[in-house]
């Protein structure tokens, strides 16, 4: 077998083999060898609950032409680990079904899987099995599952007027990489100030857990994950509870300050930067005010944060504070099949 033949050269059985080989190496675990897979269940109480997460990776709509394979990988458990862990959940393990194209190259497949194993490493993730097929483009669907006390889990469905929100990120650094990769001719090295943004698009940034540690401490009333975008998020934030809204201070605690030069720099709409970038995979909570600076300095005390960026109000209208001004949010974010 050579590294630039083709996946369809050596069939499902050989490129099973090569994932085994990579988990095995890289993890000193095993695939789970059987019709189904098996998690052993130990040490739970009779108020957990079983919490999945199943975000598919087609590369047309997630990869931009200058991701590499690793990075596709990397990236396809990333999405799923988020939602998971912004409600609180802390990832325990993962089933991986593939669509790969014939004439993809063994190389560039055990790229795609070090990608995968080696963030599921990262996470302590047990990586069970799944399942492989021909399809017409890269296609990765991760499953990724945890256990919560179904007390402990933040639901949308808690926050109420008054809530402090906050965030765990600055938004607007990977609107500016979006903007570069997809609409901005020339080489990457020409923007080369804003590699932080870039980098943010090909490899979105660590996932903090601040979830974990607010519904350990039963300290948010409810939480979102930003990956299609804060403007969407925001009125996602808001499906479950009917008459409330949320008023965001449009100020240097919501906006990374590279989204803040490259929209005086280009001349581009920073609210759109900010608002519609979308794939930040930064994490949105609600906090009761009276316990958000117990919160915010408990979060800090294990290394992640906190930002106030705004509060629930009793009217169901998103609104942004921008210059004394009060401004009603209409931008939608990213919508599959639109």
């Amino acid at each position: 077998m050579k590294k630039n033949d083709i996946v369809s050269a050596i069939g499902e059985v050989k490129l099973i083999h090569i994932i085994e080989d990579i988990i095995h190496k890289k993890t000193g675990k095993e695939l789970v060898k059987d019709d189904s897979f098996f998690f052993e269940i130990t040490n739970r109480k009779v108020t957990d609950n079983l919490v999945l997460n199943s975000d598919m990776f087609n590369a047309t709509t997630d990869a931009p032409i200058q991701m590499n394979f690793y990075q596709m990988g990397r990236k396809s458990v990333l999405m799923n680990i988020s939602d998971l862990v912004v409600k609180g959940v802390k990832p325990e393990g993962l089933i991986v079904s593939l669509g790969l194209p014939e004439e993809m190259k063994i190389l560039d497949f055990e790229s795609l899987i070090e990608g995968i194993v080696d963030y599921s490493k990262a996470w302590n993730l047990n990586y069970l099995g799944g399942d492989l097929n021909t399809s017409r483009e890269i296609i990765i669907n991760p499953t990724v599952f945890g256990f919560k006390d179904r007390n402990k889990i933040i639901y949308r469905k808690g926050l109420k007027p008054g809530n402090v929100v906050a965030i765990n990120n600055k938004f607007g650094l990977t609107g500016v990489g979006f903007d570069i990769v997809l609409n901005r001719t020339g080489r990457l090295e020409d923007f080369s100030k804003y590699a932080r943004a870039i980098k943010s698009v090909l490899e979105p940034n660590e996932l903090g857990q601040e979830g974990i540690i607010l519904a350990d401490n039963e300290l948010a009333t409810a939480s979102i994950d930003s990956s299609d975008g804060l403007s969407k998020s925001l009125k996602d934030l808001l499906l479950s509870i009917p008459n409330m809204g949320i008023e965001i201070e449009f100020s240097e605690n919501l906006i990374h300050p590279d989204a803040l030069q490259y929209s005086k720099e280009l001349s581009i709409s920073l609210e759109n930067l900010v608002f519609n970038g979308g794939e930040e995979f930064i994490h949105l909570f609600t906090i009761d005010i009276k316990n958000f600076d117990i919160a915010q300095k408990l979060v800090a005390s294990k290394g992640g944060k906190l930002i106030k960026v705004g509060k629930v109000i009793p009217e169901e209208k998103i609104y942004f504070l921008k210059e004394g001004r009060r401004i009603e949010l209409k931008s939608q974010g990213y919508e599959h099949f639109k």
